[in-house]
C-alpha cells in the first residue's frame, strides 16, 4: 500500500499509527495469515478513477487514495487488503466490480444512491467524502444503503441481448417516423403497415426528386428488421437453453411472449427475494407513491422506479390483454371493470393496474410452479 502523509483529508485525520496498522495487516495477508481485524472500505466509483477510504473496526480512517477504474488496478489494490466489507454505489461499473470483489474474498455492498439522500444531497459532496460516507454507513448498518443485488455475469450477458434488441427497435421506430414525416412535405404518404413489413418497395410511388432519399432510409429499416429478427431467434434460443422452465411457466399467460418472459426472469433474478408476490409490482415502479400524513393520504401516480424497459413491456402486455384480441380472463375482466368506471383517464388507469397485477401474477406463477387458470376466480364464483 502506498503510504499517505499525515494530515486532514476530507475532514478526517489519517494518523501514522493507523497507516502502520494497515501495513501490518497487508503484510499478514501476504504471508497467508488470517487477519484479526475486519476492515470496511468505501469505494466511490468514477468512470476513469475511483476514490477509496479504509476504516478499521473502531471507525478510524486507516488509508485514503485513488485508483484507476480498471480490472488490473482494482485487483492490485483489493488483493492486498484483508477480507472485509466494501461499499460502493450502484452504476455502470458496479456489476463487474462487485463480482471482482467477491472473487478476491471481500463482501461487496452495492448502495442504491437514490435511496440514500445523505449521499446525493450532501452540501459538501466530493469523491473523498463520498467514499468515507459509504464506508461509515456500511460499518454502522448495511441496510442504511438499501443494498442492490447484481445478477451473475452470464445473466448480465443474456440481458444484454435483450437490451440490444430494445435499442434496435427504438432506432427503427425513429427511422420509420422520420421517413414518413419527410415525404409528407411533398404531399405524399407511405402506406399503412407494420414496421417489420416496411421496405424500399413502398417508395416506388413517390416523386423522383425524393424517392432516392426515402429509399435510403427504408433500406435502413429493412436492415434493422433483419437484425431484430436475428435477436428474436437468439432470445428464443437462450430461453430454451438456459431458462426453459421459468420462461415456459410465465408464457402460460396469453400476451406474454419470449422477450417479456426472459426479461422478467433476468431482471428479478431470484424470485425468493420478495416476501410476497405483491412486492414485485412495487419493485418495478407500478405501485402508487405514498405521502400519508395524519388523515391526509392523497392519491398519487405510480413511482416509476425499477427497470424502465420491463415496465414498458408489461404495459404492452396489459394493452394486449385489454384489447379485443386478448382472450377472456379474470385479469381482463378486472381491468375492464376499472376502465368502465367512467372516470377521467380510466382506460390509462386500467392499463397500469393490469400491468401491476400481471407482474404479481407472473411472480406467483414463477414461485409456485402452478398451472395457470385464466378464469379461476370466475369459475369459483360460479361454483359458489
Amino acid at each position: 500500500m502506498k503510504e499517505n502523509s499525515t494530515g486532514k483529508v476530507g475532514g478526517t485525520e489519517v494518523s501514522k499509527q493507523a497507516q502502520q496498522r494497515l501495513q501490518a495487516l497487508v503484510a499478514a495477508r501476504r504471508r497467508g495469515e488470517q487477519a484479526e481485524a475486519r476492515l470496511t472500505v468505501g469505494l466511490d466509483i468514477g468512470d476513469r478513477s475511483s476514490s477509496y477510504c479504509v476504516l478499521d473496526e473502531a471507525g478510524e480512517v486507516m488509508e485514503r487514495g485513488r485508483t484507476a477504474t480498471d480490472r488490473q488496478a482494482l485487483t492490485t489494490l483489493f488483493s492486498q487488503l484483508p477480507a472485509g466489507t466494501v461499499a460502493l454505489e450502484v452504476g455502470g461499473h458496479s456489476p463487474w466490480i462487485s463480482r471482482l470483489l467477491k472473487q478476491l474474498g471481500h463482501d461487496p455492498v452495492v448502495a442504491n444512491a437514490r435511496e440514500v439522500e445523505l449521499i446525493t444531497r450532501n452540501s459538501r459532496k466530493n469523491d473523498r467524502l463520498d467514499a468515507e460516507l459509504l464506508a461509515r454507513l456500511a460499518r454502522a448498518d448495511r441496510k442504511l444503503l438499501s443494498p442492490v443485488e447484481h445478477r451473475s455475469g452470464q445473466a448480465q450477458a443474456d440481458l444484454m441481448g435483450v437490451r440490444v434488441r430494445a435499442h434496435l427497435v427504438e432506432v427503427r421506430t425513429a427511422t420509420v417516423s422520420a421517413v414518413r414525416g419527410l415525404v409528407k412535405s411533398w404531399g405524399e404518404r407511405l402506406p399503412k403497415c407494420d414496421a417489420d413489413t416496411l421496405g424500399r418497395r413502398h417508395a416506388a410511388g413517390l416523386p423522383e426528386a425524393v424517392r432516392g432519399h426515402a429509399e435510403r432510409l427504408l433500406e435502413l429499416v429493412e436492415e434493422l428488421t433483419e437484425k431484430i429478427a436475428a435477436c428474436d431467434r437468439e432470445i428464443e434460443e437462450v430461453s430454451r437453453r438456459r431458462y426453459r422452465k421459468e420462461t415456459a411457466q410465465l408464457q402460460q399467460v396469453k400476451g406474454v411472449g419470449p422477450v417479456t418472459a426472459l426479461t422478467f426472469v433476468l431482471t428479478l433474478g431470484d424470485p425468493h427475494r420478495f416476501g410476497k408476490s405483491r412486492d414485485a409490482g412495487a419493485y418495478l415502479g407500478l405501485a402508487p407513491k405514498s405521502s400519508q400524513s395524519g388523515n391526509s393520504e392523497p392519491e398519487m401516480q405510480i413511482s416509476k422506479e425499477g427497470d424502465v424497459y420491463l415496465r414498458a413491456l408489461l404495459v404492452q402486455c396489459s394493452q394486449y390483454i385489454l384489447s379485443r384480441r386478448g382472450p377472456d380472463t379474470d385479469l381482463k375482466r378486472w381491468g375492464l371493470g376499472i376502465a368502465g368506471k367512467g372516470r377521467k383517464k380510466a382506460k390509462n388507469r386500467a392499463v397500469v393496474a393490469v400491468a401491476r397485477k400481471l407482474a404479481v401474477l407472473l411472480h406467483s406463477l414463477w414461485v409456485s410452479g402452478e398451472r395457470y387458470e385464466p378464469l379461476r376466480q370466475a369459475q369459483a364464483r360460479a361454483a359458489a
